[in-house]
């Protein structure tokens, strides 16, 4: 399995998705055709957190009226399989790895996969 979970209106992903080849990975963009529970429980298996796969940027959050904080991970999970801009993106995901999110950590991780400098 190689898939990307991204938004195609976040420049951001797009950025990230133009550094690698993505020949031969299965691109899904998450407001046309939103994650589903096993793919949500794929990602989970592989972060053990709903809490890390939640952006804390979604602008669901303050027109919800959300406190952050106070957000369980079953909250978490929820809200995940409820609106797409609740996933942190993009999510690269294989058999045997993860890399959630554009944080530089992740970023640099994801390359050193791609073997890309």
């Amino acid at each position: 399995m190689k898939k990307v979970f991204y938004l195609n209106t976040c420049d951001t992903c797009r950025k990230i998705l133009a550094q690698f080849d993505l020949t031969d990975w299965e691109l899904r963009e998450i407001k046309k055709e939103p994650i589903t529970k096993e793919e949500l429980a794929e990602m989970h298996k592989k972060t053990k957190s709903y809490e890390a796969l939640f952006s804390k940027k979604s602008t669901q959050i303050k027109l919800r009226g959300l406190d952050v904080k106070a957000l369980t991970e079953k909250d978490c999970k929820e809200l995940l399989l409820d609106h797409y801009t609740f996933l942190k993106r993009p999510v690269f995901i294989t058999d045997n790895e993860i890399f959630v999110g554009n944080d530089k950590k992740n970023l640099e991780t994801l390359r050193m996969f791609f073997g890309v400098s």
